[in-house]
C-alpha cells in the first residue's frame, strides 16, 4: 500500500470531503494518501482516529463495504465532551491527513432471518452501514431511527431516499421520549430468526434492554453497541474522583484513580475477571456490590437492578460512595 502505511496497523487518510449531514453533525470522507486501495472493512466496524490535539477517537464507519476507494465517518460535535469531537469539527479541514489504526469490528452483522435496527442520534453510524449490506442482500429488514427533529437527523435524505424505501421509519420526539419510538410495542413480538441492533445514547438502549427482556427475546439475538464515553457521559452526573474497592474473599483494598476502571485495576492485582465488549453492554462483567454506592455508567442494568444497587459492570462503572465492597 506505499506510503499509505506508517505502521504495521496505521493507515494515512486524506480528507477528500466534509458534508453537514444534520445539526452539528459533520461527515467525513477519507481516501488513501498515496492514492491505492484501502483494506476491507464489514458492517459494524469502527476506525481509531488520531485527532489533533493527542486525542485518539473511535468513529464507526458508515458507508457501504462494498466500496475500496473510501472510508465515511461521522461526528457530532459535543459541547460538554472531552475535546476530541470539537477538535474534528474545528481543526479538520479538507486535505489534512489523518492517521488511523485499521478498521475493527466489535458489532458484527450477523447470520438472520429478518432484522430490526435501533439508532438514536449518531448511533446511526454504524446501522447505516449495516442498511447498506441488507439492501443489497434483500432479506426482510427495517430500521428505526429516534431523533429530537428532522434538523437533528443524520444522513435523513439518503434513508428517505428512494433506495430505502419501506425499510426506514423516522421517530422525532422533540426531546420528550414519550413522543418518540414506543420500544415496548415494537418489540412487543418476534418473528422467528429475527435479529435486534441497537446503537445510541444510553437512555434508548436501557429501554431496549429493558423491553428484550420483558418479551423474552433469545440474548443471542440482541446486540448493542455504546459509545462508552457518550454513555458516561449520558449516564452519571459525577466527575471521576478516586475512590477504593474492597475484595471481600481477601480483604485487600485497591485505589481506583481516575481515568481508571474497576475491571483494570482487579486485573492489574492478579484478578481475573471476565468481560467482553468493556463498554457496559453486554454484562458478562457483572459483579455483586456488597456495600457502598455503585455509580452506574453501564446499559446493560435494568432501573430496578441499579435502584437495588446490589451489581455493577466494572468495566465502566464508578462509586458515588468512598468506597465499595465487592463480592469476589
Amino acid at each position: 500500500m506505499g506510503n499509505n502505511t506508517v505502521a504495521h496497523d496505521s493507515l494515512c487518510l486524506r480528507v477528500q470531503r466534509i458534508t453537514p449531514e444534520a445539526e452539528g453533525v459533520l461527515s467525513y470522507e477519507l481516501v488513501p494518501a498515496d492514492g491505492g486501495p484501502l483494506p476491507p472493512f464489514e458492517a459494524g466496524s469502527h476506525l481509531d482516529v488520531h485527532v489533533p490535539g493527542g486525542f485518539l477517537r473511535q468513529y464507526s464507519l458508515c458507508n457501504d463495504p462494498e466500496e475500496t476507494h473510501r472510508y465515511v465517518i461521522a461526528v457530532q460535535r459535543d459541547v460538554r465532551g472531552r475535546g476530541g469531537s470539537r477538535a474534528m469539527h474545528e481543526r479538520v479541514r479538507v486535505g489534512d491527513v489523518l492517521t488511523t489504526r485499521l478498521p475493527r469490528c466489535d458489532f458484527p452483522l450477523l447470520y438472520g432471518r429478518g432484522y430490526v435496527l435501533v439508532a438514536g442520534g449518531i448511533g446511526i453510524t454504524p446501522i447505516l452501514s449495516m442498511a447498506h449490506v441488507l439492501q443489497r442482500q434483500g432479506v426482510r429488514w427495517h430500521l428505526h431511527y429516534c431523533t429530537r427533529s428532522p434538523e437533528r437527523t443524520a444522513f435523513r435524505e439518503l434513508l428517505a431516499s428512494p433506495a430505502f424505501a419501506g425499510h426506514v421509519t423516522f421517530h422525532h420526539d422533540g426531546g420528550d421520549p414519550s413522543r418518540g419510538l414506543d420500544v415496548k410495542a415494537l418489540l412487543a413480538t418476534r418473528t422467528g430468526g429475527t435479529r435486534l441492533y441497537c446503537c445510541g445514547p444510553a437512555p434508548l438502549m436501557r429501554a431496549v434492554r429493558e423491553a428484550v427482556i420483558q418479551h423474552e427475546w433469545p440474548r443471542e439475538k440482541v446486540h448493542f453497541e455504546a459509545f462508552s464515553t457518550q454513555a458516561a457521559d449520558a449516564i452519571s452526573d459525577l466527575a471521576d474522583t478516586e475512590f477504593q474497592v474492597v475484595i471481600r474473599s481477601t480483604g485487600a483494598t485497591y485505589s481506583v484513580p481516575p481515568g481508571q476502571t474497576v475491571l483494570n485495576v482487579l486485573r492489574q492485582n492478579g484478578l481475573h475477571i471476565p468481560s467482553n465488549c468493556e463498554a457496559g453492554t453486554c454484562g458478562t462483567c457483572l459483579t455483586r456490590v456488597l456495600d457502598g454506592d455503585p455509580d452506574h455508567r453501564d446499559t446493560f442494568l435494568p432501573e430496578v437492578q441499579r435502584t437495588a444497587r446490589r451489581n455493577m459492570l466494572v468495566c465502566v462503572s464508578r462509586a458515588r460512595s468512598h468506597q465499595l465492597v465487592l463480592d469476589r
